[in-house]
């Protein structure tokens, strides 16, 4: 396949902001921006956001590209084109809109799924588990009552995605009316000025079909050593040990970004079994290093991969393969401020992801669902 349209332009994403989007042989893709970033992320571009769109708008690329591998010919020539020393310098979103709009034609010009590009020696693909934001708080929310912690998460038990959605936007509507809420957050959770034990006590009355995670976001709320809620702050030794007894006391499976971002001993004070995920998100940032330095701190068991942390397509399928090779269990990611593009959802599946963190309503986070649903589908026949 060879690129014959290239075309960049600004778009907005889900909270009104702009982002960028481009078109790639008649395929669109566009990349998300994040509110809660961690200080590890690839900036999101070279200079500026209308820089990325007039360069990409000047480039062009005449060589064939045949495969995902071939993505190394692609930012081989952004590195020469702008003089740059690595492709990441171009920017996260400019970089990985590209490519994931390159991926997108060239799966049309050889009529397979997106899926089956990202992942070609995948011969039993399987549908992560999906992880939704049911409840809000932290800096996705709105107002000055909300509870600290980011997210308080459910993740359904049934192995097929179709369920499991139904069973999460069941369990949205219930929590609605419960809580006589109709205020929505960034991401479509519900908000609430509940504290955060009072939320998970009343998520484990309604955990027949679910189990239970939080996304705590440590580093939002963490200033010179302490840890600072609403009524209390909390040393380094006492954040470890509240989220060590809420673990115990919720049986909670999922635990996010438990401490600061730069406490990868911290992180190894988590509790953690077979049963109970200890999750780097701010801590590992979907940079190879922060990965490599993890795994040897013991830190985590899973991480969070979004793609627009990076930039680099193909440096997310390397850390997929670390994480293969170290039992580091993936969740691949939207952010707070989405597009309507659904990449990361054949992304997840060209991986072998085992979970894929897409929120839960708003249409945004359905567009994701339902691509992998329809992926399901594709299976059955």
């Amino acid at each position: 396949m060879k690129i014959k349209e290239l075309k960049a332009f600004k778009i907005e994403d889900s909270r009104g902001n702009p982002t960028i989007g481009i078109i790639v042989n008649n395929e669109k893709s566009s990349a998300p921006f994040g509110k809660s970033t961690g200080k590890f992320e690839t900036p999101p571009y070279r200079d500026s956001l209308e820089w990325n769109v007039r360069a990409l708008n000047y480039v062009k690329f005449n060589f064939e590209i045949n495969s995902v591998s071939d993505l190394e010919k692609v930012e081989a020539h952004i590195c020469n084109k702008f003089g740059l020393d690595a492709p990441k310098e171009f920017g996260a979103n400019g970089l990985y809109a590209l490519e994931a709009a390159i991926l997108k034609a060239l799966a049309r010009s050889q009529k397979k799924e997106l899926w089956q590009v990202i992942g070609p020696k995948i011969s039993h693909p399987r549908i992560p588990i999906p992880v939704g934001n049911i409840i809000g708080g932290g800096m996705h929310s709105h107002g000055k009552n909300h509870p600290t912690f980011q997210e308080f998460l459910i993740i359904p038990k049934s192995r097929s995605i179709s369920e499991n959605c139904k069973i999460m936007k069941e369990m949205h509507k219930k929590l609605k009316k419960h809580l006589k809420s109709g205020r929505l957050n960034d991401e479509g959770a519900i908000e609430t000025s509940l504290d955060e034990e009072s939320i998970l006590s009343l998520l484990s009355h309604f955990s027949g079909d679910i189990r239970i995670g939080l996304d705590i976001a440590a580093s939002s709320f963490y200033r010179s050593g302490s840890y600072f809620y609403n009524k209390k702050a909390l040393s380094r030794e006492e954040q470890i040990g509240y989220v060590n007894s809420l673990i115990k006391r919720f049986n909670l499976f999922y635990i996010e970004d438990p401490l600061a971002e730069e406490d990868f001993s911290g992180f190894s004070g988590i509790f953690r079994d077979a049963g109970h995920l200890v999750v780097g998100d701010d801590l590992t940032a979907t940079q190879i290093p922060r990965l490599k330095k993890a795994i040897a701190n013991h830190s985590i068991n899973a991480l969070i991969i979004k793609p627009n942390q990076n930039g680099s397509i193909l440096e997310i399928l390397a850390i997929a393969e670390l994480c293969r090779k170290n039992k580091i269990k993936m969740a691949v990611s939207h952010r707070s401020g989405e597009t309507l593009d659904t990449f990361i959802s054949d992304l997840a599946v060209g991986i072998q992801a085992d979970l894929i963190k897409a929120g839960i309503e708003t249409k945004w986070r359905e567009a994701k669902l339902r691509r992998l649903i329809e992926i399901e589908s594709s299976f059955a026949k």
